[in-house]
């Protein structure tokens, strides 16, 4: 099972956090900074999986002594594209391979949905991205992998800003407001 979904800026950022599993928000808030530094601080060519640090084991034995020791988030999975961590907090019963897996597949949905994704889109389109992480995961069970699938249920949903496009018209100031279209000249 997945307990959570991390998306962080090379600053440490959080562009993205959805957890699965009920934690107090300052455990939370610690454990997003501890995660962080211990991807960021990985050399390139280090493996994409790490042991889950003892802030969050330690919070999730707590809960039942019962529970099963395949059932406790124990495995960190990452990818680092560009100036992105995606970062997927799981137990063991989830395949890590897999799990890399689900976040090529999220980081292309996300890259059909925006046409040439940056960091500036998951900003400013935070919806986009939940509604394409929903479409994928719900409730810390992957439901859906295909692709166009995804894309198009994220479509559906009406979700998806488009980026205005200067159509090469110099109509600001004219009319009621700024008109014409804004163009963005450049990606972060």
């Amino acid at each position: 099972m997945i307990s959570a979904f991390l998306v962080f800026n090379g600053q440490g950022q959080p562009r993205l956090t959805k957890f699965y599993t009920q934690l107090d928000t300052s455990i939370q808030q610690r454990l997003i900074s501890e995660i962080f530094t211990l991807v960021s601080n990985r050399p390139a060519g280090s493996c994409n999986f790490l042991p889950l640090p003892p802030l969050l084991a330690a919070s999730s034995t707590s809960h039942s002594s019962t529970e099963e020791q395949s059932d406790v988030p124990s495995l960190v999975t990452y990818r680092h594209y560009a100036t992105l961590y995606f970062i997927i907090i799981s137990t063991t019963t989830e395949s890590p391979l897999a799990l890399i897996d689900l976040i090529q597949v999220y980081v292309e949905a996300l890259d059909k949905l925006f046409e040439n994704v940056c960091e500036l889109d998951l900003i400013f389109n935070f919806e986009t991205l939940h509604a394409t992480l929903s479409e994928m995961i719900i409730g810390g069970v992957v439901i859906e992998t295909s692709l166009d699938r995804i894309v198009a249920g994220v479509r559906a949903q009406g979700t998806v800003a488009k980026r205005p496009v200067n159509e090469g018209r110099s109509t600001i100031g004219s009319g009621m407001g700024i008109g014409g279209n804004f163009a963005w000249t450049g990606r972060v």
